[in-house]
C-alpha cells in the first residue's frame, strides 16, 4: 500500500468519513458537521478517495495518517473529540458508530 502524506485537514475528513459511514449511512447532521471541520473541496477530494476504498484499506490509511502527523504525536484527544462530536452529530451514537470509535481508539491508541 502507498503511503499517504495528508494534510491534517485531509486527515480529519477521512476519519469522520469513516465513522459517518460506519452504520453505512452518512446523514445530513453527519455531512454538515464533516463540512463544519474541512472545507468543501478537501471534503470532495478525500470522499471521492474514500468511496474507492474498502474498510481494510480505510483504517490503514487512518493509522498511517495518523502516525505521520506531527499534530497528533503522543495526543490524539483532538481527533477523539472530533470523532465524538461526529458519531453524537446526528442526535446519538448508535452501536455502530460506538464499535468504530472504540476499534479506533484502541488501534490508534
Amino acid at each position: 500500500m502507498e503511503k499517504h502524506k495528508w494534510t491534517k485537514q485531509e486527515l480529519v475528513a477521512y476519519t469522520l468519513l469513516y465513522v459517518a459511514h460506519s452504520d453505512l449511512e452518512e446523514t445530513k447532521k453527519e455531512h454538515n458537521y464533516i463540512l463544519s471541520r474541512v472545507d468543501i473541496d478537501t471534503y470532495l477530494h478525500i470522499k471521492e478517495e474514500f468511496d474507492a476504498d474498502n474498510d481494510y484499506q480505510s483504517l490503514n490509511k487512518i493509522v498511517d495518517g495518523v502516525k505521520h502527523e506531527s499534530t497528533y504525536n503522543n495526543n490524539l484527544d483532538d481527533l477523539f473529540a472530533d470523532i465524538k462530536l461526529m458519531a453524537f452529530a446526528d442526535g446519538e451514537m448508535d452501536q455502530m458508530e460506538l464499535a468504530t470509535y472504540n476499534l479506533l481508539k484502541k488501534i490508534l491508541s
